[in-house]
This record gives structure tokens, sequence and C-alpha cells, in this order.
């Protein structure tokens, strides 16, 4: 076709202005393809890490703090901006960096608390040997419906445990039994009665009965967690970190596993085993940050004063 010469600097316009809106919008349409894989590759990996956190089902995800309403289609007039995607791009690049970060955390967290179970596992194996054949601690009364204690006794190698006094055992039968329709409840609740009254000995015996009795009650965390407590009070952090250690690990969404997990750190501390300490309270902290900042905020802030971590 043979265009006329006046024409010809129309066209030749028009033909210009196809070139500059081209360039312009398929270089955005491109990097918006590729925000969006991204995007996609995002969130599976997140979806991913979410589950290997909270194994327990999609009711312990994070709500997205997001808007999922569809957005409304932007009206545009001349060449369209790229900056937006820009900002997205760079965003998609933090969030990226922060994920990484996180699962390496995560990984590392997990390798050293596996390394902490094991060698909390010997310690308890040496306590089981050590105190297997052992007789009733000196000053101890025997508690109600304890016929091991009763039976219990002592060999030619074995120190005879000293008579408890009695001031000691009219107050230890002061303390009343509980007796209800849930029998489980009240052999936990007359240990923590013991132990809330200062006569831990006692105490530790009759919770371990609790837990031998009635390994899966609701009262199960709180059992395992007050029995280590009572260890810890009773000046033994040795046999006490064993049980905040159990009482994390089977159920780490159970009643008192946090508490566990905080009263682990301190008897590390007070065994002076910095390294685990520190390995206790980062994973606190990893895995329960509400309760880092809530309810277990000062014991959290306490135990993290008393060492040095790295």
């Amino acid at each position: 076709m043979i265009i006329s010469g006046w024409a010809r600097p129309r066209a030749l316009a028009a033909a210009l202005a196809v070139v500059a809106v081209s360039g312009t919008v398929m270089p955005s349409a491109a990097q918006a393809q590729d925000a969006d894989m991204r995007l996609r590759k995002l969130e599976a990996e997140v979806t991913a890490l979410q589950r290997k956190v909270f194994p327990d089902g999609g009711t312990k995800y994070f709500t997205p703090e997001v808007n999922t309403a569809p957005a409304q289609p932007a009206q545009t007039i001349g060449t369209p901006s790229t900056s937006v995607v820009t900002d997205i791009l760079a965003r998609l690049d933090a969030l990226e960096n922060q994920l990484t970060q996180l699962t390496a955390r995560s990984e590392e967290n997990s390798n050293k608390i596996n390394k902490l179970q094991a060698q909390l596992e010997a310690m308890t194996a040496e306590r089981a040997a050590a105190t297997s054949a052992s007789s009733e601690p000196v000053g101890v009364m025997p508690l109600p419906g304890n016929s091991s204690s009763a039976a219990a006794k002592p060999t030619a190698t074995q120190p005879v445990a000293a008579a408890p006094s009695q001031q000691r055992v009219d107050a230890v039968k002061a303390i009343v039994k509980p007796s209800t329709d849930d029998a489980g409840d009240d052999e936990y609740t007359y240990g923590y009665r013991l132990w809330d009254a200062g006569f831990f000995p006692e105490a530790e015996q009759q919770l371990a009965l609790f837990l031998k009795k009635y390994p899966s009650h609701w009262r199960t965390s709180y059992g395992r967690n007050l029995l280590g407590r009572a260890y810890l009070d009773d000046n033994k952090p040795r046999e006490a970190a064993p049980y905040f250690l159990e009482n994390y690990q089977s159920d780490k969404q159970g009643v008192r596993a946090p508490d566990s997990l905080l009263y682990l750190a301190e008897s590390m501390i007070k065994m002076g085993d910095t390294n685990r300490a520190c390995i206790a309270l980062a994973e606190f902290g990893d895995t329960y940050p509400a309760l880092a900042t809530g309810r277990l905020k000062q014991q959290y802030d306490t135990n993290r004063s008393s060492v040095t971590c790295k």
C-alpha cells in the first residue's frame, strides 16, 4: 500500500507509540508473572514449615494478616508504572531470606534438643541404676497405699534409713488425701498438697505413684512437671531434668510443657551447664513466643539473666 506524503508522519507517530507502549508493558508483565511464581513457591514453603512446626493440624496455623478479598481491577491511564511490581519483588526477596533463616534455625534447634535428649536419657539411666536397690530416703514417711515402700528392706550394704520424726509423721498425716469420683485426680492432688506443704520427698513418691498408675490421665502433664519441680525444690536438679525434658517432648502442646522447658533450663543452670541451659531457653523462645512475652515472661527473663548465651 502506498501512503500519501501527508499521511506518512501520522502513520510513523502511531507506530512509535505502539513500540513505546510495548516496551513499557511487556517487562512489567514478565516481572509480574515472575513475582506470582515466587509467591506461590513461598506460600508452599511456608505451609510445609507450618506443618513441620505444628504437626497437630491446621488449627495451629497462624492466620495470614493479609486481605484475601479479590482486588478490584485497577484503572490506569497512559503508561503503566513499574514501581508496584518493583516493590513486590523487593518484599519477596526479604520474605525468602527470612524463610531461609527461619528454616535453618529450626533445624539447628531440633538437632541441639535431640542431643540434649540423648544426654539426659543417659543421666536418667545412671540415676535409675543408682537408685534401683536403694532404701527409702532418710526421714521420709511411707505414704498411704504405697505398698512397695512398706515392703522395701535394706540389705547388708545399704544404709538403714532413719525413722521420720514424730513431728513429721503428724504433719504428713494432717494433709488430707481427697476422695472423689476421679481417683487419678485424687492421687495427683494429694501429691500437690504434699509438695505445697514442703514435704518434697513424700511428694516425689506420691507423684511417681500417680504417673505409674495413670500414665494417660488428663493430669499427666501436670504430674510430670510437678514431680520435676519437687526434685528441683529438693535441691536435686539432676533427678529433675529428665522429667522436665520428657514432659516437653512427649507433648509440646501439653498444658505444662512450656513450664517444663523453662524448669529444664533452670535445672541446667543449677548444675552449672550453661550450654544446655541456653539450648533449652532458645527452644522455649522459638516454640512459645507468645508465652515468652505473656504468662511465663518473668520466669523466662529471670533464667536468661542467669546465664550468658552466645
